[in-house]
């Protein structure tokens, strides 16, 4: 540990919601069809390397991106190429690989000595086995150049979502690879690597001794956004580039570089009120969700699936798989219905950012939220209602508007560069006049990669 920081963040809000997963590890079979959704990755023109029928293995291209052909978007399994979908204009909506086998091969990559390989190799080795996709840039929140070298890397070693997964016990039998992928990022960087651990509990040995440089953070959601821990670490400026990872995905590149395979198991979370019996699984980037949801959810529950958590996920079918990013399926009720009364009632069930409704006086009761809107979108005022759960020194109202009126020079001066969708979901979520402000958000990102 290099350096230790602690700091207090007081705006945001915690959502308790029940359903939360018990940390038991399901194993579950790998058997089922893979899917790899293009959408997932802003701003790619994919480029397809295989047909409908093809044998692939494990770490073998689907894809790369038309931009940069280096850019590789393996498969997470061995087997059979089923389905290419595609929708409007021959868009690519998803590449399913059906594994037949529980046992697979893998593409052989060749491992590196990371002290001795050079950065090139290093590289070299990540956008060929794969993983490189799993690297993010700010600004844009979007997939790196391999040419840039980043100020910085950022991990954040925690998550504050509601129902989010456990990062200390779903790393707890991976801290070799973790530590084998932070000293690869390490020669990304012409600056360091940040982890961000919470302070409210002892961090796991993998984050606590990781040669790194340690931040601790203490208050509501969202703190654990690797955004908001950039914002209050090291602020970016114009011109400057950093990059994040989820620290379960730096145990992929840590698996790459000491083994040659592209090895994706990861430790999801399947949460929500609507789950029999909420727990972990250990899965794989694209796994089914029927593997993990079978005898979960009742045959006629009326309920939503989503790939990720509550805020920022996708909403996806039990036939679907898991998106690229995400490491928890939450399922809870859908909200199709109407309320009698609605707000007008005492709400001693209902939760609220406000005290609307009496349950504010029961600060740790759970609850289960289904997806209504209770109305529809409104007037875009300035409320001052997301001041208070955006943690950073950045008017978000002002920012919106100004993306919405496509003036680049006050988005500038707004505070784009900083952002990116999830750090505005909260904003979404406590929103009386139903705005998008995530949507909003990656419409601007956008308009700035065009324009810059």
């Amino acid at each position: 540990m290099v350096k230790e920081r602690v700091t207090r963040i007081r705006k945001g809000l915690d959502i308790k919601l029940k359903g939360t997963a018990e940390k038991v590890f399901t194993r579950i079979g790998v058997k089922g069809d893979y899917t790899l959704y293009p959408a997932d990755f802003p701003g790619l023109v994919p480029h397809l390397l295989v047909q409908e029928g093809d044998i692939v293995k494990a770490g073998t291209p689907l894809f790369t991106d038309k931009k940069d052909e280096r850019i590789r978007f393996a498969s997470p399994v061995g087997g059979k190429v089923v389905t290419i979908e595609r929708g409007e204009r021959r868009r690519i909506l998803r590449v399913v690989v059906r594994c037949e086998e529980e046992k697979f091969d893998f593409e052989e990559f060749t491992p590196l000595v990371t002290p001795t390989a050079s950065r090139e190799e290093l590289i070299n080795l990540l956008l060929q086995g794969g993983v490189w996709p799993y690297l993010r840039q700010r600004p844009f929140n979007v997939i790196p150049s391999p040419d840039v070298t980043p100020r910085d890397i950022f991990i954040s070693a925690f998550d504050t979502a509601p129902l989010a997964p456990d990062m200390d016990f779903a790393i707890k039998d991976d801290g070799a690879s973790f530590q084998a992928g932070i000293d690869v990022l390490a020669r990304l960087t012409s600056g360091k690597v940040h982890i961000g651990v919470n302070v409210n509990y002892p961090p796991h040995r993998a984050f606590a001794t990781a040669r790194a440089e340690i931040h601790r953070f203490s208050g509501p959601h969202p703190v654990g956004n690797v955004g908001v821990q950039i914002h209050h670490i090291a602020p970016i400026a114009k011109g400057e580039v950093v990059w994040t990872i989820h620290p379960l995905d730096v145990v992929f590149i840590g698996r790459l570089v000491t083994t040659g395979h592209y090895d994706v198991r990861r430790i999801v979370a399947v949460a929500g009120s609507e789950v029999a019996k909420p727990r972990y699984y250990t899965a794989m980037v694209g796994s089914p969700l029927q593997l993990m949801l079978h005898d979960q959810i009742a045959p006629d529950a009326n309920v939503r699936v989503i790939s990720g958590n509550v805020l920022t996920g996708t909403k996806e079918s039990v036939e679907g798989g898991l998106h690229f990013y995400h490491h928890i399926v939450t399922v809870i009720p859908e909200g199709n219905h109407h309320e009698f009364m609605g707000w007008a009632m005492p709400g001693f069930g209902k939760f609220s950012a406000s005290r609307l409704f009496s349950s504010f006086l029961s600060p740790r009761k759970e609850y289960v939220l289904d997806t209504n809107l209770h109305g529809g979108e409104r007037a875009f005022v300035v409320s001052g209602q997301y001041e208070k759960v955006f943690p950073m020194r950045i008017y978000p109202v002002h920012l919106l508007k100004a993306i919405l009126a496509g003036n680049i020079e006050q988005m500038e001066d707004l505070g784009i560069y900083e952002v990116a969708e999830e750090d505005f979901a909260l904003c979404e979520f406590v929103c009386t006049s139903k705005i998008d402000s995530q949507q909003i958000v990656r419409r601007g990102l956008d308009l700035m990669i065009r324009e810059l």
